[in-house]
Protein backbone atom coordinates (compact mmCIF):
# COMPACT_ATOMS: atom_id res chain seq x y z
CA UNK A 1 0.00 0.00 0.00
CA UNK A 2 1.46 3.25 -1.10
CA UNK A 3 2.53 5.60 1.64
CA UNK A 4 -0.05 8.75 2.31
CA UNK A 5 1.39 11.86 1.36
CA UNK A 6 2.37 13.81 3.78
CA UNK A 7 0.82 17.46 3.91
CA UNK A 8 2.67 20.38 3.83
CA UNK A 9 2.73 21.87 7.62
CA UNK A 10 0.74 25.85 7.42
CA UNK A 11 2.96 28.63 8.35
CA UNK A 12 2.40 32.06 7.35
CA UNK A 13 4.30 31.71 4.83
CA UNK A 14 2.51 29.44 2.83
CA UNK A 15 -1.00 30.86 4.31
CA UNK A 16 0.41 34.26 2.60
CA UNK A 17 1.52 33.01 -0.63
CA UNK A 18 -2.74 31.04 -0.69
CA UNK A 19 -3.69 34.44 -0.19
CA UNK A 20 -1.82 36.04 -2.84
CA UNK A 21 -2.88 33.58 -5.68
CA UNK A 22 -6.25 33.94 -4.32
CA UNK A 23 -6.70 37.83 -4.84
CA UNK A 24 -4.64 37.80 -8.23
CA UNK A 25 -7.07 35.22 -9.57
CA UNK A 26 -10.60 36.52 -8.33
CA UNK A 27 -9.68 39.78 -6.60
CA UNK A 28 -10.11 41.12 -2.96
CA UNK A 29 -13.10 40.83 -2.74
CA UNK A 30 -12.67 37.12 -2.59
CA UNK A 31 -10.06 36.99 0.38
CA UNK A 32 -11.66 35.88 3.72
CA UNK A 33 -10.14 34.07 6.34
CA UNK A 34 -12.59 30.65 5.53
CA UNK A 35 -11.98 30.80 2.13
CA UNK A 36 -7.89 31.22 2.59
CA UNK A 37 -8.45 28.31 4.59
CA UNK A 38 -10.66 26.22 2.43
CA UNK A 39 -7.80 26.60 -0.19
CA UNK A 40 -5.67 25.84 2.06
CA UNK A 41 -7.33 22.35 3.30
CA UNK A 42 -7.45 23.80 7.35
CA UNK A 43 -9.78 24.86 9.65
CA UNK A 44 -10.04 28.36 9.64
CA UNK A 45 -9.14 28.82 13.38
CA UNK A 46 -5.88 27.41 12.66
CA UNK A 47 -5.13 30.35 10.24
CA UNK A 48 -5.43 32.87 13.77
CA UNK A 49 -2.09 31.30 14.98
CA UNK A 50 -0.28 32.77 11.81
CA UNK A 51 -1.90 35.59 10.82
CA UNK A 52 -4.36 37.58 13.54
CA UNK A 53 -7.64 38.53 11.78
CA UNK A 54 -8.89 39.87 8.72
CA UNK A 55 -6.72 42.77 9.85
CA UNK A 56 -3.28 40.63 10.42
CA UNK A 57 -3.97 39.09 6.98
CA UNK A 58 -4.14 42.46 4.80
CA UNK A 59 -0.76 43.99 6.99
CA UNK A 60 0.93 39.97 5.60
CA UNK A 61 -0.20 40.44 2.32
CA UNK A 62 1.36 43.89 2.12
CA UNK A 63 4.53 42.64 3.50
CA UNK A 64 4.60 39.73 1.05
CA UNK A 65 4.27 42.46 -1.68
CA UNK A 66 7.37 44.75 -0.24
CA UNK A 67 9.17 41.49 -0.08
CA UNK A 68 8.64 40.78 -3.41
CA UNK A 69 9.53 44.68 -4.75
CA UNK A 70 12.95 44.37 -2.83
CA UNK A 71 13.82 40.94 -4.30
CA UNK A 72 13.02 42.07 -8.03
CA UNK A 73 14.89 45.95 -7.29
CA UNK A 74 18.43 44.18 -5.75
CA UNK A 75 17.97 41.98 -8.65
CA UNK A 76 17.94 45.33 -10.67
CA UNK A 77 20.67 46.67 -8.78
CA UNK A 78 22.39 43.52 -9.97
CA UNK A 79 21.77 44.27 -13.62
CA UNK A 80 22.67 47.51 -13.23
CA UNK A 81 26.00 47.27 -11.55
CA UNK A 82 28.44 50.01 -12.60
CA UNK A 83 25.46 52.28 -14.15
CA UNK A 84 25.26 56.11 -13.05
CA UNK A 85 22.21 56.29 -10.32
CA UNK A 86 19.86 57.22 -13.12
CA UNK A 87 19.94 54.01 -14.56
CA UNK A 88 20.01 52.33 -11.20
CA UNK A 89 16.97 54.41 -10.07
CA UNK A 90 15.15 53.33 -13.33
CA UNK A 91 15.13 50.00 -13.08
CA UNK A 92 14.82 49.57 -9.57
CA UNK A 93 11.39 51.57 -10.19
CA UNK A 94 10.40 49.32 -13.16
CA UNK A 95 10.99 46.39 -11.34
CA UNK A 96 8.59 47.35 -8.58
CA UNK A 97 6.46 48.47 -11.14
CA UNK A 98 6.61 44.68 -12.52
CA UNK A 99 5.20 43.25 -9.47
CA UNK A 100 2.49 45.32 -9.40
CA UNK A 101 1.25 44.62 -12.79
CA UNK A 102 1.33 41.16 -11.41
CA UNK A 103 -0.76 42.49 -8.51
CA UNK A 104 -2.78 45.01 -9.67
CA UNK A 105 -4.76 45.01 -6.17
CA UNK A 106 -1.63 46.02 -4.13
CA UNK A 107 -1.81 49.51 -4.97
CA UNK A 108 -4.99 49.95 -2.76
CA UNK A 109 -3.61 47.74 -0.69
CA UNK A 110 -0.38 49.68 0.56
CA UNK A 111 -2.28 53.17 0.06
CA UNK A 112 -4.88 51.60 3.31
CA UNK A 113 -2.64 50.29 5.59
CA UNK A 114 -3.08 53.37 8.35
CA UNK A 115 1.02 52.05 9.57
CA UNK A 116 4.17 51.85 7.49
CA UNK A 117 5.44 48.48 7.28
CA UNK A 118 8.66 47.88 8.29
CA UNK A 119 10.11 46.36 4.51
CA UNK A 120 9.61 49.74 2.97
CA UNK A 121 12.49 51.52 5.43
CA UNK A 122 15.15 49.21 3.83
CA UNK A 123 13.47 49.82 0.44
CA UNK A 124 13.83 53.41 0.65
CA UNK A 125 17.33 53.00 2.40
CA UNK A 126 18.41 51.39 -0.64
CA UNK A 127 17.31 54.21 -2.70
CA UNK A 128 18.85 56.90 -0.51
CA UNK A 129 22.14 55.47 -1.20
CA UNK A 130 22.03 55.25 -4.76
CA UNK A 131 20.78 58.86 -4.56
CA UNK A 132 23.93 59.89 -2.14
CA UNK A 133 26.31 57.59 -4.01
CA UNK A 134 25.16 59.52 -7.07
CA UNK A 135 26.51 63.02 -5.79
CA UNK A 136 22.98 64.18 -4.31
CA UNK A 137 23.58 65.70 -0.69
CA UNK A 138 21.30 64.11 2.02
CA UNK A 139 18.69 67.90 1.80
CA UNK A 140 18.30 67.03 -2.51
CA UNK A 141 17.88 63.36 -1.75
CA UNK A 142 15.00 64.42 0.58
CA UNK A 143 13.47 66.24 -1.52
CA UNK A 144 13.63 63.67 -4.19
CA UNK A 145 11.64 60.70 -2.02
CA UNK A 146 9.26 63.20 -1.86
CA UNK A 147 8.99 63.75 -5.73
CA UNK A 148 8.75 60.41 -6.65
CA UNK A 149 6.35 59.57 -4.19
CA UNK A 150 4.45 56.04 -4.87
CA UNK A 151 6.56 55.87 -8.29
CA UNK A 152 9.14 54.44 -6.38
CA UNK A 153 6.88 51.72 -5.28
CA UNK A 154 5.96 51.12 -8.73
CA UNK A 155 2.54 53.01 -9.44
CA UNK A 156 0.91 56.22 -9.59
CA UNK A 157 -1.57 57.67 -6.41
CA UNK A 158 -4.52 58.46 -8.42
CA UNK A 159 -6.26 61.17 -7.14
CA UNK A 160 -9.58 61.01 -9.21
CA UNK A 161 -10.79 58.02 -10.43
CA UNK A 162 -14.19 57.22 -12.40
CA UNK A 163 -16.78 55.29 -11.83
CA UNK A 164 -16.06 51.08 -13.32
CA UNK A 165 -18.22 48.45 -13.78
CA UNK A 166 -22.34 48.99 -14.23
CA UNK A 167 -21.45 52.98 -13.40
CA UNK A 168 -19.07 52.98 -16.09
CA UNK A 169 -22.13 54.22 -18.85
CA UNK A 170 -23.49 57.07 -16.59
CA UNK A 171 -19.81 58.18 -15.89
CA UNK A 172 -19.35 58.50 -19.42
CA UNK A 173 -22.27 59.97 -20.70
CA UNK A 174 -21.75 62.68 -17.60
CA UNK A 175 -18.44 63.24 -19.34
CA UNK A 176 -19.47 64.11 -22.59
CA UNK A 177 -21.58 66.96 -21.35
CA UNK A 178 -18.36 67.69 -19.16
CA UNK A 179 -16.79 67.94 -22.11
CA UNK A 180 -18.81 70.74 -23.85
CA UNK A 181 -18.31 72.86 -20.46
CA UNK A 182 -14.85 71.98 -19.76
CA UNK A 183 -13.14 71.62 -23.83
CA UNK A 184 -9.16 71.94 -22.61
CA UNK A 185 -10.26 69.03 -20.03
CA UNK A 186 -12.28 67.20 -22.94
CA UNK A 187 -9.99 67.11 -25.80
CA UNK A 188 -7.42 66.06 -22.75
CA UNK A 189 -8.87 62.66 -21.85
CA UNK A 190 -9.62 62.02 -25.32
CA UNK A 191 -5.90 62.68 -26.44
CA UNK A 192 -4.76 60.51 -23.76
CA UNK A 193 -6.80 57.29 -24.32
CA UNK A 194 -4.27 54.42 -23.52
CA UNK A 195 -3.93 52.06 -26.38
CA UNK A 196 -4.56 47.89 -25.57
CA UNK A 197 -1.01 47.07 -25.12
CA UNK A 198 -0.02 49.70 -22.53
CA UNK A 199 0.08 48.23 -19.50
CA UNK A 200 -2.48 50.06 -16.65
CA UNK A 201 -2.83 50.12 -13.10
CA UNK A 202 -5.73 52.42 -12.88
CA UNK A 203 -7.41 54.78 -15.03
CA UNK A 204 -4.64 57.48 -15.22
CA UNK A 205 -1.60 55.19 -14.53
CA UNK A 206 -0.34 53.72 -17.49
CA UNK A 207 3.65 52.00 -18.26
CA UNK A 208 4.17 55.69 -20.85
CA UNK A 209 2.82 57.53 -18.09
CA UNK A 210 4.51 56.01 -15.48
CA UNK A 211 8.17 56.31 -17.57
CA UNK A 212 7.66 59.89 -18.69
CA UNK A 213 7.06 61.39 -15.14
CA UNK A 214 9.86 59.24 -14.28
CA UNK A 215 12.43 60.54 -16.74
CA UNK A 216 11.03 64.01 -16.65
CA UNK A 217 11.46 63.67 -12.50
CA UNK A 218 15.04 62.56 -13.44
CA UNK A 219 15.77 64.96 -15.63
CA UNK A 220 14.91 67.32 -12.80
CA UNK A 221 16.96 66.27 -10.31
CA UNK A 222 19.99 65.90 -12.24
CA UNK A 223 19.59 69.83 -12.61
CA UNK A 224 19.44 69.98 -8.75
CA UNK A 225 22.23 67.98 -8.46
CA UNK A 226 24.47 70.01 -10.68
CA UNK A 227 23.33 73.19 -8.69
CA UNK A 228 23.66 71.96 -5.85
CA UNK A 229 27.63 71.08 -6.52
CA UNK A 230 28.15 74.09 -7.90
CA UNK A 231 26.89 75.96 -4.65
CA UNK A 232 29.31 73.84 -2.14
Amino acid sequence: MAARKRREPLSRDRALAAATALVDAEGMAALTMRRLAADLGVEAMSLYHHLPGKEGLLDGLVDAVIAEITAAADQAETDAAGGDWRTRLRLRFLAARTVMLRHPWAPALLSSRPTIPPGVYGYYEGILATLVDGGFSYRIAHRALHAFGSLALGFAQEVLKPATGEEADAAEAELAVLAEQLPHLGAMVAAEMHAATDPTLGWCDSQTEFEFTLDLLFDGLEQARCRSAADE
